[in-house]
């Protein structure tokens, strides 16, 4: 006698249908991988650009506190409940935030290669004290004792893992030379091709 049961599934379709309507676990991985992504392009950027991004105060405070941590299994762990409170925004904060680093991502090549080479400035002042011997030789207008206790302190604040006030003063005394040099340019353009004229 055939078996009745015999090439049955032993259970409906519809039994599967609520299940299929929710993501996968692949899916979801690869959603809190790029909430993950996310936070940590947050946090690599400067904390005023980040202070200006339109989200709850309890993720950007999350976001700024991991940017002062300097430890490396402390940054991991706060990475991790970055990343968890991203996973809490909706999809209309989630898209305002992504338009603001997309218009970040406009800034031309240029504006980001100056920014980086100021943050190396930086570092080698910190790392050498010979680079502020020459900085001090180009720009003689510079106060030579407040540069030097900025590094002392920039590298006690680095050492003991406080926030970084005199390491960010640096960059900004950096970044008005920087400027400075830049609006001087266009004068001593018009110096050589005066030059130029007159010959």
């Amino acid at each position: 006698m055939p078996n009745p049961n015999r090439g049955a599934c032993g259970f409906q379709t519809s039994e599967f249908e609520q299940e299929y309507d929710r993501p996968s676990k692949s899916q979801l991985k690869r959603d809190m991988t790029a909430l993950q992504k996310l936070g940590q392009e947050l946090i690599d950027q400067p904390r005023d650009r980040v202070k200006r991004v339109p989200m709850p105060e309890d993720v950007k405070d999350a976001i700024l506190d991991c940017q002062l941590i300097k430890d490396h299994e402390g940054r991991r762990r706060q990475l991790q409940y970055v990343g968890k409170k991203m996973r809490s925004l909706n999809e209309e904060e989630l898209a305002i935030i992504q338009r603001a680093m997309d218009g970040w991502k406009g800034l031309s090549k240029a504006d980001t290669s100056a920014m980086h080479a100021l943050e190396r400035h930086r570092e080698r002042l910190l790392k050498d004290d010979a680079a502020l011997t020459l900085l001090l030789q180009q720009h003689p207008e510079l106060e030579a004792q407040h540069l030097r206790t900025l590094i002392r302190n920039a590298r006690k604040e680095q050492a003991e893992n406080k926030p970084p006030k005199a390491y960010r003063e640096i960059f900004q005394i950096l970044k008005q030379l920087q400027t400075q040099a830049k609006t001087a340019e266009p004068d001593h353009q018009d110096e050589q091709n005066d030059d130029y004229e007159n010959k």
